[in-house]
Order: structure tokens, then C-alpha cells, then sequence
């Protein structure tokens, strides 16, 4: 059994970089990934890259993007 079997995780800016190198290891350790991004054709891109138990969701989660909607 894999380390992270039957696991969900959550990896806000999934899409490049450390987030996406994330993901791909969770998923091969057995998780389900969800990932986050702002650009939805980025999104997909990583998506398509780590292929299987992974989900796309299309935010942003900064601390920019709150202060905006809370005017």
C-alpha cells in the first residue's frame, strides 16, 4: 500500500513549480489531488500532465485577490 492511499490532498498553485512536483507525488504515492490555479489553460496543461486522480480547480488564493472582494 502506497503511503498516501485512500488520502485527498489540496495543492493551491498546482499548475508549475514546486505546487506541480507536489501534486505529481501525492498522486504517485496514492492521493487524490485536488490543484489550484488562476489561469484556467494552465490549469489544464497540469492537469493533463499528471494524468490520473487529480482535479482542477480554477481560484485565486491570495491575499490580493481577498482584499478586492472584501470592498
Amino acid at each position: 500500500m502506497k503511503k498516501l492511499e485512500g488520502k485527498v490532498a489540496l495543492v493551491t498553485g498546482g499548475t508549475s513549480g514546486i505546487g506541480l512536483a507536489t501534486a505529481k507525488r501525492f498522486v504517485a504515492e496514492g492521493a487524490y489531488v485536488f490543484i489550484t490555479g488562476r489561469r484556467q489553460t494552465e490549469l489544464d496543461a497540469a492537469v493533463k500532465e499528471i494524468g490520473e486522480k487529480v482535479t482542477g480547480v480554477q481560484s485565486d488564493v491570495s491575499c490580493d485577490s481577498l482584499k478586492r472582494e472584501s470592498r
